[in-house]
């Protein structure tokens, strides 16, 4: 499977630990592990049996050819063995533990405990250099976060192995690199920044923290701690994977029917509450929406509000208690969660939605994004029961293909950027009179699934990118013309760049890439600010 990045979240500045700490593995984390594993260990011991069962109703001819087999292996055993290798006992090299006399199970983390860990390298009396205090000291500065930098989180499949890749975006240095990454079960879909703290041991439940939850392909949900680098398991896992001590979590998790306590199909969509931070709500291919109490991890309620796959969410942000919902089954629902037995107003559209937000800067707007490449916009008190009796305020055909990803700029007002997978990205100007185009780029990102604006003031003009091709890349929108004439103006005060190249973008150096072909490097220079900079300024940029 090539490469992808299927989704970025980004994270408020000031939020990540300076220094993150290290995963330490001790009794207690082991006690955790075995039991958040031991579901998965009951599967495979039960495959493992019926894998069995399977291989002794084997055919006469396999039984013939296994009984050829130990015929030859007893006649191996009558040769004499050379004295020097009788040491090794190479007779039982393949017997199991149990039948060498060993009781240690050899299941997933069956054997951990028995690994020696030491508190430090000092320790351990197999290490004997001294790495001294300049090496721990550079490790450390190399870990450290600046309360200036930013946090990007990207999904990332690549290989056939999917992991969560944590990139630092230094602003002023522009400068962007992974600081460490998470491993996943599964093909992630969806990934949402939490400042609640989820299951960690000393901490209050409302203090600030800096966590990630992610939606795969699996039914589960699984919450990270994004302050701790190398973990080997979620802090909490959302949904049945969590409680693998009921005796029926086998059979449940084979059977696909929507339930009220966990979702049975991936999960497509999440949606943290920045009001009431213990919440979290998530949508799923099983068709319904569950809301999640961070403090339990358990499911409070569980919503069915769609006929098809719920792919988007998006909270009100001053009804801190209304959802927006967008659904393949075409339509767009405004829910308050405290009523979950009333029905919910709706809008419709023409083609299967892909992304729906909320308008920052007017609570009774909301943007819907549609797989035939249009955006509409509607007025939330104008929706209805009825979603065929909806229409929008305007509608905007946006792109040639699916619009999958869109974004508002938290700051400045009626800037609204678009990705597509046609590959292009777009920047719209929204005023009174409707949308009006800004300008339309190809970052060489593949099919564009991923665009998203930092959240912090001082990198207002910075839009995250990322695609069908693995990279992400960081685009500063005030470097380019057309952008600064259309919004510069708009707020007061806000930083811009309007030195430098046109149109900077910041991706990641791969040093790799660097080192290969001179033909290869032909292509691996975008990470090159100068080059890239010539290159894109002969595309046509400002169509204003």
């Amino acid at each position: 499977m090539a490469s992808m990045i299927t989704t970025t979240a980004w994270v408020p500045r000031a939020f990540a630990a300076p220094f993150p700490n290290k995963y330490k593995f001790d009794e207690e984390e082991y006690e955790r592990i075995a039991a958040l594993a031991k579901l998965q260990l009951d599967d495979a011991e039960e495959d493992l049996a019926e894998a069995q069962e399977t291989e002794k109703k084997g055919s006469e001819k396999s039984d013939k050819k296994k009984a050829e087999r130990e015929n030859k292996d007893d006649d191996a055993s009558d040769i004499e063995i050379d004295d020097d290798l009788k040491e090794y006992d190479l007779e039982h090299y393949d017997d199991t533990d149990e039948e060498a006399g060993e009781g240690q199970s050899m299941g997933m983390f069956g054997n951990v405990k028995s690994l020696a860990y030491y508190e430090s390298n000092k320790e351990d009396p197999y290490i004997t250099l001294d790495p001294g205090a300049d090496e721990d000291d550079e490790e450390r500065e190399d870990l450290q976060i600046l309360a200036t930098d930013n946090l990007l989180l990207a999904a990332k499949i690549e290989d056939e192995l999917a992991h969560l890749e944590v990139y630092v975006y230094e602003d002023a240095a522009d400068n962007l690199y992974v600081h460490h990454d998470i491993m996943l079960p599964a093909i992630p879909l969806c990934v949402e920044w939490l400042d609640c703290p989820v299951n960690k041991a000393g901490v209050d439940k409302d203090s600030a923290a800096n966590f990630v939850a992610i939606g795969t392909f699996d039914p589960d949900i699984e919450i990270w701690d994004l302050d701790t680098i190398d973990c080997m398991y979620p802090n909490a896992i959302l949904g049945q994977g969590a409680n693998p001590e009921e005796e029926q979590q086998k059979k449940k998790k084979k059977s696909k029917k929507a339930n009220d306590e966990y979702h049975v199909d991936a999960v497509l969509a999440l949606a943290a509450n920045r009001k009431h931070r213990n919440l979290l709500a998530s949508g799923s291919a099983d068709k319904t929406i569950k809301l999640w109490d961070l403090h339990t991890a358990k499911c409070a309620k569980s919503y069915s509000y769609h006929t098809d796959k719920v792919c988007s969410l998006a909270w009100h942000g001053v009804e801190s208690t209304v959802l927006l919902s967008g659904s393949y089954d075409r339509t767009a629902a405004i829910a308050d969660m405290r009523a979950p037995g009333e029905q919910p107003m709706r809008v419709g559209v023409e083609s299967d939605i892909e992304t729906v937000r909320w308008d920052p800067h007017d609570p009774n707007f909301f943007y819907v994004s549609t797989e035939n490449g249009i955006v509409h916009y509607f007025d939330a008190r104008n929706a209805t029961k009825d979603p065929s009796a909806s229409s929008s305020v305007w509608k905007l055909q946006a792109h040639d293909e699916s619009v999958s990803s869109f974004d508002l700029n938290p700051v400045i007002p009626g800037f609204l950027v678009t990705g597509s997978t046609d590959k292009t990205v777009k920047i719209w100007d929204i005023t009174a009179a409707g949308p009006s185009l800004v300008v339309s780029r190809d970052f060489d990102v593949g099919k564009v699934f991923s665009t998203a604006f930092a959240p912090d003031r001082e990198v207002a003009f910075r839009v995250s990118i990322a695609g069908s091709n693995g990279n992400v890349s960081v685009w500063d929108t005030s470097t380019n013309a057309g952008v600064r004439k259309a919004f510069a103006q708009k707020v007061p005060n806000l930083p811009t760049r309007e030195d430098g190249a046109e149109d900077r973008l910041v991706a990641v150096n791969n040093d790799e890439e660097e080192e290969s072909s001179s033909d290869e490097g032909e292509e691996d220079d975008e990470d090159d600010d100068s080059e890239e900079d010539s290159d894109e300024d002969g595309d046509s940029m400002d169509e204003d």
